[in-house]
């Protein structure tokens, strides 16, 4: 009888699980059928090309370290940029300055801002430090209406990318970038003095923001476009470009490798690097190893000596000059008393008595 009921238990039990088992999987079905929707994704503003993969804070410190530039800026201030927009562009003209390795060895950098005019904020040996060029920019105010681009780039391959303002000489291999953000068509023309820039080595990028003439930002950059040419939709994301930015001007630093032969101070360039010598040292004829400068020697004569000698000789010619007068009129009154005086004879002992006494002073 026990077995009995055991085994009709067990029945139930069996029925009981396979029931709430069949329910379980009923429940589940509509949750599945969810999940297997698409989800919507709000869409994100970007650039005109894919962004570069990012690296990390430690690798990008220890093999990427930005090259020496000559870099200008370039900044549209025209009343189309409202000020809170222009409050973004300081921003990404200071983090684009902290991405430098700033300094007269270095990067040296200067801005332009422009509207109907051209005003020139700092030249690129205004400021050596990042502090300095961010208090400057800091202090950036818009100017006015109009967009003279072309204006700009003139004024920066003119005024800016000259030696007189801290450009370096071409044989350093320093190269020389203009970066342009603008909003707006350009009112000038543009074509022909980028070109006038580009042919003098100047590498331009261009940045078009909002409103910005895609056209006209390619007429400005350099070649390749797709490398040169940038767009944002608003001032509100202008920030993210610095990443880009220090992608392109990042370069391998060999000074900073320690793949190089100076002897005491390595300056890099673009592609190499030069030598150079601490106060004191010239650099030798193998442009690498430094020598001591020679010292001149300079003798002093002791003061009284000096004196007691000038006045020695004072006193000579003073005599000598006493002498000869004396001697002279003597020698005049014999030939005069004498029958043999002539004029030929008196010129002859004038000649020998000049070269007598010149040959004395010496």
């Amino acid at each position: 009888m026990k077995l009995l009921w055991s085994g009709v238990l067990c029945c139930v039990l069996v029925v009981i699980v396979q029931v709430r088992g069949l329910n379980y999987r009923y429940q589940r079905v509509p949750t599945q059928r969810v999940s297997t929707q698409r989800i919507e994704r709000p869409p994100t503003v970007g650039y005109t090309k894919p962004a570069l993969p990012q690296r990390s804070n430690v690798v990008q410190e220890s093999q990427c370290k930005s090259r020496p530039h000559d870099l200008v800026f370039i900044i549209d201030s025209s009343r189309s940029v409202r000020p809170q927009e222009f409050e973004k562009v300081r921003i990404f003209l200071a983090n684009m300055i902290d991405t430098l390795d700033v300094g007269p060895d270095s990067t040296r950098v200067a801005i332009i801002n422009y509207a109907s005019t051209v005003k020139i904020e700092f030249m690129l040996n205004t400021y050596t430090t990042k502090k300095d060029m961010k208090q400057a920019v800091s202090q950036i105010e818009t100017l006015s209406t109009g967009t003279m681009t072309g204006l700009a780039i003139e004024s920066a391959m003119t005024k800016a990318f000259t030696e007189a303002a801290g450009a370096r000489s071409k044989d350093l291999g320093i190269s020389k970038v203009a970066i342009i953000v603008t909003d707006g068509r350009p009112q000038d023309q543009v074509a022909e003095i980028a070109e006038r820039a580009r042919a003098a080595g100047i590498e331009i990028y261009a940045v078009g923001v909002d409103r910005a003439d895609m056209q006209s930002l390619k007429l400005m950059a350099s070649e390749p476009l797709d490398d040169h040419v940038f767009y944002v939709e608003t001032y509100g994301v202008i920030e993210k470009l610095t990443s880009r930015f220090m992608e392109t001007l990042c370069g391998v630093d060999i000074c900073a490798i320690g793949n190089h032969d100076c002897e005491q101070i390595c300056v890099s360039t673009t592609t190499s690097y030069y030598c150079r010598c601490r106060t004191g040292f010239n650099l030798n004829e193998d442009q690498k190893t430094c020598s001591k400068e020679a010292q001149r020697k300079i003798t002093v004569q002791d003061p009284c000596k000096c004196e007691a000698l000038l006045d020695f000789q004072r006193n000579v010619q003073s005599n000598f000059q006493t002498l000869t007068s004396k001697h002279i009129l003597l020698v005049l009154n014999l030939l005069s008393s004498s029958r043999l005086f002539t004029v030929d004879c008196l010129m002859d002992f004038v000649t020998s008595f000049y070269w007598l006494g010149k040959s004395n002073r010496s």
